[in-house]
This record gives C-alpha cells, sequence and structure tokens, in this order.
C-alpha cells in the first residue's frame, strides 16, 4: 500500500517512522542466564540515556540480577553490580546523537532503585512469556523515559549454553516422552506446564539430595516439545548412575522409554566408594524419611478438603494471595516428593537379587511376588469400586444401570436420599473425589464434579469374580515362592523376603503420594476458576476456563491489573490456536539434540525400538503370568463400555483413572510406561498378565485380534488378526 492508500500489484517493504522516545535510562535484558544455561534466571543491564554506548561496549552498564522462585513463581533480586558509567549517549536537539561524559553524581549512582529494577523485570518475563511461554528466554531491549517503561526490541537467545554435568557436555541430549506420556499423554496447557516444569525437578531431586549427592543447580529436566512434557534422559541416567550406580539401561526400564544410553567413563575406586557412602546414607536416612512422609500424606488430604470447603474472596488480590500461598504448599510439599520420585529402590535391589539366581527373569519374578498384598490406594479405590457395583445390583430401589455417563446425573438423582448404595457412593466420592480422567491436567474435572464415569462402569463391574482375581494374585506369588524354595540358598531366602515387603510398600507410597499430589490440585483447579470467573467479571477473559491458557505468573499479574485486557485475550486466542494444532500432532517419542539447543531429529513410535519379529512384540514384562484373548484397543477410559471381561485392552497410556478397566481386563498392553508407572504398579497388584513400553503397537493391532500376553516374559503375540473389511 502506498502513501495514497493504492495496493499495488506486488508487495513492497514497508517503512516504519517511530519517534525516539527520550531515554532517561536504557538498557538490554536477558530472561534467561545465556552464560551458564539456567532458565530460572533474569538479568539486566542499565545505563544512563541512550543504549547505544552500552551496546557498543563504551560503556559497562549496572547489572541486576533476578531469581525465579521455585515455590510460585515471583522473581526476587539476587544481586546487582555497579557498572563503569563513565560516559552515556545522549539525543541532540537537533537530530543525532553524543556520547559524553557521565556526571560524577550520575557514574556513582545505580541507574534503577530496586523498586524500578522489580517492575522491570516482571515487565520484561511477562513479554517473553507473551512471546513463548514454551521457552521464554529472550534478549529484550527497553527505555526508562523518567515515568514509564519502554520495551523496545525482543529477539530469542540463541547463544545459550548448556547448564549440565560436565561428562554430558559433549554428548547429544535425549528428551523423552517414553514415561511422562502415560498420565500425561497430550498437550499441555500454559497453566499446567508453569507448574509441571517445577514439579518434575521437585520429585527427582529429593532421593539424591537425601544420599549427599551434589545435584547441579539449577539443571531443568523437564521440556516442552510438540505441547507434550518430556523429560531429559540424559541428566536423569546420569544422576542414577554417578550418584547410586543405576546404569543407564536401568533407569531406562524403571522410567520406561527407548532412549538411548549416555556414554560413561570406567569407574575409579574413589567414584565406587563414593557411590557406596551414599547408599549407605540412603539407606539410613530413608526410614525416618517415610514415616514422616506417610503424615504428610495424610495432613495432605485433610488440608486439600479444608481448602475445598474454603469461600474463596471475590477481588483479584484476595484471590492471587490465595492462589500464592496454596501454590507455595503443594510445590513445597518435599517429603510427599520423595515418596513419588524415590520408590524404586527396593524394587530395583530386588531384581538385581532375583537376577542373579534366575538369569533373564528377574522382572518376571518380582512382579509375581508383588501380586497381592496390602492395595495401594489406587487398587483399593478399585475395590471399593467394585463392591459399590455389587451392592447396588442387589439393591432393589436402585434401577436399571445407567447406559453410558451423561445418562448417570438422571439415573442417581432417581435413587432416594438415605439409600444404602447411594450414601455408600457419597463416602466413596469423600474419599476419592479428586481423582479422575487424566487428572494431571488442571483442565480436567474431578469425579466429584463429573461422576458420571464412575456410576457408567459400575454394569460390567458387578459381574466380575472378585475371588478369581484374589486366587489369580495368590496363584501368582505361591508359584514364585516355590521356585524361590528351591533354586536360592536358605539364608539368601530372608532377603529376597525383605526386599519384597519394602518394593511392595514404596510402590504402594507412590501411589499414595500421586493422590496427595493431586487432592492438592482439586483446590488449585477450583481457585483457578474462581479467578478466571473475576477476570470475566471486569472484562479480561471471554470464559472462566481461559485462565488455564495462560502461566501463572500471567495468573498473578493479571489479578494485580497489570495486564491489559487485549493483551490476556491476544493470548489466549495466540494459545488455543497452538493448542489445536498441537493435537493435530504425533510427537516423537524421543527427542535428540546437540548442545547448541538444536534439534537433530527425533524418533517416532513407528521407527522406535519396539523388537518384533512378525507378529510378536517385546517389552517389559509388567504383569504376572500369560492368557490369550482378543484386543480391544481404548484410546481414553471414556471408551471403557467397549471392553468386554477377558478382553485384552490395548492403550497408547494408562492413569489412575483406567483403574475401573483394570478390573475388566483379561491382559494389558500399553505403548508407555516402565517398570515404575502407574499402570505397571496396579496390572502387579491384580495379577494381570501385562506387557508395557511398546511403542507405536496401538497402530499395528486391530480390535478383535487374538492376543497372547506373557507378562513374565514381556511378549505379546498376534495368533490370528481380524478381518476389519
Amino acid at each position: 500500500m502506498d502513501i495514497s492508500g493504492h495496493t499495488g500489484d506486488a508487495p513492497a517493504m514497508a517503512v516504519l517512522i517511530m519517534p525516539l522516545l527520550p531515554a532517561t535510562a536504557s538498557g538490554i535484558a536477558f530472561t534467561c542466564d545465556p552464560i551458564d544455561g539456567r532458565d530460572d534466571r533474569l538479568i539486566i543491564h542499565a545505563q544512563w540515556g541512550l543504549g547505544e554506548s552500552l551496546v557498543s561496549g563504551q560503556a559497562a552498564g549496572d547489572e541486576y540480577l533476578f531469581a525465579e522462585d521455585p515455590l510460585d513463581d515471583h522473581l526476587w533480586p539476587l544481586a546487582r553490580k555497579l557498572g563503569r558509567k563513565s560516559q552515556k549517549t545522549v539525543p541532540l536537539a537537533t537530530g543525532g546523537t553524543e556520547t559524553r561524559a557521565t556526571g560524577s553524581d550520575e557514574a556513582a549512582a545505580f541507574v534503577l532503585t530496586p523498586s524500578q529494577a522489580m517492575v522491570l523485570a516482571n515487565l520484561l518475563r511477562d513479554a517473553a512469556l507473551a512471546l513463548d511461554f514454551t521457552m521464554p528466554c529472550y534478549d529484550l531491549e527497553w527505555v526508562w523515559d523518567g515515568q514509564s517503561f519502554w520495551l523496545t526490541q525482543a529477539r530469542p537467545v540463541t547463544a545459550r549454553a548448556r547448564l549440565t554435568y560436565p561428562i554430558l557436555q559433549e554428548q547429544p541430549t535425549y528428551w523423552s516422552r517414553g514415561n511422562t506420556c502415560e498420565v500425561v499423554p497430550d498437550p499441555l496447557s500454559p497453566v499446567d506446564w508453569s507448574n509441571s516444569r517445577k514439579l518434575v525437578n521437585a520429585l527427582l531431586e529429593q532421593g539424591y539430595a537425601m544420599a549427599g549427592y551434589p545435584l547441579l543447580e539449577g539443571v531443568q529436566r523437564a521440556g516442552l516439545f510438540h505441547g507434550r512434557l518430556y523429560l531429559e534422559l540424559s541428566l536423569i541416567q546420569w544422576e542414577a548412575y554417578d550418584a547410586l550406580g543405576v546404569s543407564p539401561k536401568a533407569m531406562n526400564t524403571l522410567v520406561g522409554g527407548h532412549q538411548p544410553e549416555i556414554e560413561l567413563a570406567p569407574p575409579l575406586l574413589s567414584d565406587r566408594l563414593s557411590r557406596l557412602a551414599r547408599i549407605l546414607r540412603y539407606l539410613t536416612l530413608a526410614p525416618g524419611r517415610r514415616r514422616r512422609a506417610d503424615k504428610a500424606v495424610g495432613d495432605a488430604i485433610l488440608q486439600a478438603k479444608r481448602w475445598r470447603q474454603q469461600a474463596l474472596p471475590q477481588d483479584g488480590n484476595g484471590l492471587k494471595d490465595v492462589l500464592i500461598r496454596w501454590l507455595r504448599t503443594v510445590r513445597g510439599a518435599s517429603d510427599i516428593f520423595f515418596l513419588q520420585g524415590s520408590s524404586g529402590g527396593s524394587l530395583t535391589f530386588l531384581v538385581q537379587q532375583l537376577e542373579k539366581h534366575f538369569p533373564g527373569e528377574g522382572y518376571a519374578l518380582a512382579t509375581a511376588l508383588l501380586a497381592g498384598g496390602v492395595p495401594s490406594v489406587t487398587a483399593q479405590q478399585g475395590y471399593e469400586l467394585m463392591a459399590l457395583a455389587r451392592l447396588a445390583r442387589t439393591d432393589p430401589q436402585v434401577g436399571p444401570f445407567p447406559e453410558s455417563a451423561a445418562a448417570s446425573d438422571d439415573w442417581f438423582a432417581t435413587i432416594p436420599p438415605y439409600n444404602e448404595f447411594r450414601r455408600a457412593f457419597t463416602e466413596f466420592i469423600e474419599r476419592y473425589g479428586h481423582r479422575g480422567l487424566y487428572e494431571t491436567y488442571l483442565r480436567n474435572p474431578r469425579w466429584r464434579e463429573e461422576p458420571g464415569y464412575l456410576l457408567a462402569s459400575l454394569d460390567q463391574l458387578a459381574s466380575i469374580d472378585e475371588s478369581a482375581l484374589r486366587e489369580r494374585q495368590r496363584s501368582a506369588e505361591s508359584k514364585a515362592m516355590r521356585r524361590i524354595v528351591a533354586t536360592v540358598p536358605f539364608w539368601w531366602r530372608p532377603i529376597i523376603a525383605a526386599l519384597t515387603r519394602a518394593a511392595r510398600k514404596e510402590c504402594n507410597q507412590r501411589e499414595s503420594a500421586r493422590s496427595a499430589v493431586i487432592a492438592y490440585l482439586e483446590p488449585i483447579r477450583q481457585v483457578l476458576l474462581a479467578a478466571g470467573a473475576h477476570l470475566v467479571a471486569v472484562d479480561g477473559l471471554d470464559r472462566p476456563d481461559d485462565i488455564l491458557q495462560l502461566t501463572m505468573p500471567e495468573i498473578f499479574q493479571a489479578l494485580a491489573g497489570k495486564i491489559p485486557s487485549a493483551g490476556l485475550r491476544a493470548r489466549v486466542l495466540a494459545r488455543t490456536e497452538m493448542f489445536q494444532s498441537w493435537l493435530r500432532e504425533t510427537p516423537p517419542e524421543v527427542i535428540v539434540e546437540d548442545k547448541h539447543h538444536q534439534i537433530q531429529h527425533g524418533q517416532g513410535p513407528e521407527s522406535m525400538g519396539t523388537e518384533r519379529k512378525g507378529e510378536h512384540f517385546q517389552g517389559v514384562p509388567t504383569g504376572t503370568g500369560s492368557i490369550r484373548g482378543k484386543a480391544r484397543l481404548l484410546r481414553h477410559p471414556n471408551e471403557g463400555h467397549k471392553l468386554l471381561p477377558g478382553e485384552i485392552l490395548v492403550a497408547p497410556s494408562t492413569d489412575p483413572g483406567w483403574t475401573p478397566l483394570f478390573l475388566k481386563a483379561g491382559g494389558l498392553v500399553v505403548e508407555t510406561g516402565g517398570y515404575l508407572s502407574h499402570g505397571a504398579i496396579v496390572a502387579r497388584e491384580f495379577g494381570i498378565p501385562a506387557v508395557m513400553n511398546l511403542p507405536g503397537v496401538f497402530l499395528k493391532l486391530n480390535d478383535g485380534d487374538l492376543l497372547e500376553v506373557d507378562g513374565q516374559k514381556g511378549t505379546v503375540i498376534c495368533l490370528e488378526r481380524e478381518d476389519t473389511h
């Protein structure tokens, strides 16, 4: 378009004429530390006048360093350093600029007061988040005109150092979703990502810190690619090996996924002695920590209930204060995180001991030994749901079961208020109503909000023979014990028995810790939606759940009235479109990144290392025994009505919301997960033949295929294909 408003046939270069801001001060800033690579740092450089003298190197401005609090994301001043501001650049009245000597008072004074620096830091971070919340590492330029701060330029940081351990500096970075896609298979909303990037580190650091391992400060173990949550398996493999001697291969099996193994140098004697010392320290401190953590789990459930029943403020600042307080409690639950992130030690040692006596069968025998016993909270809710189903079937006041979740509300409303089943179901929801389908996502409703999935599952659960399930558990355990008695020297048997008890307890604690975290997230979801409703009322958002398209720092700023409505709506619109685009993508299972943060390549399910020989698939054995049955492919637990008792449940991923379906299934085949994943733990408890970590298998099987699932060998064999024509 030319100056007269006419549009030509071909687009031409635009020329923008902009006023020169009257700069009292100016500078540059980085919303990460490009020198050491930390993404929880923000650095401001400030100089009097225009920024030319700073950018050209004629002057060294003041430096302000801020850190991001891991508990609530607020920025706090870490350090400031007075710069050498001997010269400054100022505009001339006649046009152009001039570099002149800085006055002694200005040279000796900080350019920004602490409060000004804090205001600018929050503005800079908000701009970076608005530009790219997935990787908000930006190089920005700013101006202070004496009244307001102006951001004049922003570009991504392209030369950020890689923050990692020395041995990994020259090795590729392996990002894997082999573990995370079990419970968060879909894209994360911005609010979920801003929470997950902190919780992942908190979960994975507790055990190593207690053992006295010198963790690298500020390292990030979580990443967001294609909207999905990935783990930095290079770091995770190295920390497990360097701290406690767990091999990369063993860690891959525990975590799940088919990521490559890092390269290791031969260990020195000093390395071995250090690991032994850390193991002894861990074993000494862990029992007391676990007892304390068990209490913390119970306290968390009660605290979450109190929060849930609490009346929320009606104003933005009040809602912000509540959200910050609750968030600090959740992210500071270190004992609970210890249970969730450090519950594989006894299981690992148990498998190692069994492997010595039964080469190649360690995992299978450990699985059989762990069948049954005291149920985890996840298995217990499954047993209680079965009991509710039987009660409802025999209750004359309860009509025919609803055919779908959508019809369940009307069905439940027909049951008299003081009916025994209604009372029992209400008590069930009181205990487990904080759970839900893919409950890690804050966007998903809880069973307390939408119990229809549970009610719709009662019909088939009522037909399950619980005594047969218990017998299957006892049989698996007794067969394993007979083999151990026949093969293992008597002096080793008490060790195996003790490790079995410890492994069962640790797996149960892992599940109870997850339940506690999810209990905390329920009132967090409530206050977020209340905050969203408030922003709708003040014309900041269009819908309450639009708030989930903002990160936590943005939510705090919005509630304080510091982000204009147009800015909020623009972010929500752009991110909603991005989210829909992510949903259409098939993300790679493993992403390989070089030391310059450049993606080299990704491996999708079709190219992963699932061992396949004809119709034979090899995965990780996580269940007992073997079974033949027809395959039933389900992408979501809402499709559970299609699963008939005894069929083989084939799923891309599972989380605790799938548990009722485990009770119906004759066997379990899952693309994702490892030996410590939710599906593996519950399959072991129920004594279900199960195989996990089979990337791409969902696309290679059809409904009705006759499968043989061997939970001891970790094999899935397609015996007969269903005719799909």
